[in-house]
């Protein structure tokens, strides 16, 4: 009969040195020329939004000058938001998207 290892206990974890990468929120800026119904567009097509969640944002960077689209990893925030703000210039509107610690 095999012997089982005495080094670690079934369902004890052990530390690999991995960390989870560190988080960073995407953050719309709000200005006085991006439309309400492109940043609504923005949400949904770039960030992936419901509706109703694009809505909900759009009212917060409308009212408080900021608004969080979402949380990811660095490459990924700096990723969504440069393709929002693209999208952003080829309608010709300033939009701005930054990407800060969650």
């Amino acid at each position: 009969m095999p012997q089982r290892s005495s080094q670690s206990s079934p369902g004890s974890r052990t530390r690999t040195g991995l960390d989870q990468p560190k988080r960073y929120n995407a953050v719309l800026i709000n200005d006085d020329f991006t439309t309400m119904d492109f940043v609504v567009d923005v949400l949904m097509s770039v960030f992936h939004k419901s509706l109703a969640d694009a809505e909900t944002i759009m009212l917060a960077v409308h009212q408080q000058g900021r608004g969080v689209a979402g949380t990811y990893c660095l490459d990924e925030a700096q990723t969504r938001a440069q393709m929002a703000m693209n999208m952003a210039r080829e309608q010709n509107f300033p939009l701005k998207v930054i990407c800060e610690p969650a």
